[in-house]
């Protein structure tokens, strides 16, 4: 009998995983999130959510059409979830800001629901957020399961890495896929 492969879903906060990779970017490093995530992945069984806000096209069209289309280019990856998250203008003085609200909670949310229904072994969350130790814990605990972050090092928590079973650093994966082209 062929033993089943280990499933591992992939949690990604894309508030974090975009501004974190605009520097590598500037660098001349290419970022493809398909690669990074097979790099994660392995040869396990693989899903992957996306945690992103909608920008507004009345406040900039071009973002909006750009936004778009990275949406649509991400739903062509296998087993991939776009979870769209609510967006809070506020506007002070003659300067509107957008905000991202709630990706922290449903990322939370289905790691937790994931957990119950037994859908993965692995988690990895991409984020640098340390708001998630107390669920991380909890799955690590009543769950047994083995948790890890996927970080950049210029927004990690280092406590959040701490709370996981491991950690990958995504600007040293960057690199070493960057180098593979060579």
């Amino acid at each position: 009998m062929e033993k089943k492969k280990e499933r591992v879903e992939i949690f990604i906060d894309a508030g974090n995983f975009h501004h974190s990779t605009k520097n590598a970017r500037k660098r001349g490093f290419e970022v493809d999130l398909r690669k990074i995530i097979n790099e994660l992945s392995g040869d396990r069984e693989v899903k992957t959510f996306y945690y992103i806000g909608l920008l507004d096209p009345d406040y900039n069209l071009e973002k909006y059409e750009e936004q778009k289309q990275l949406i649509e280019n991400l739903k062509k990856i296998n087993n991939f979830k776009v979870v769209l998250c609510d967006m809070r203008k506020t506007k002070i003085g003659n300067e509107v800001k957008y905000e991202i609200k709630g990706d922290d909670i449903y990322l939370a949310h289905d790691l937790l629901l994931g957990a119950f229904d037994n859908l993965y072994e692995v988690a990895i969350i991409v984020s640098g957020d340390a708001d998630f130790i107390p669920v991380i814990n909890t799955l690590r605990k009543r769950f047994k399961k083995k948790i890890g972050n996927a970080y950049f090092r210029r927004t990690s928590s280092f406590k959040l890495r701490k709370a996981c079973d491991f950690s990958v650093n995504l600007n040293k994966l960057i690199r070493r896929l960057n180098a593979k082209k060579e």
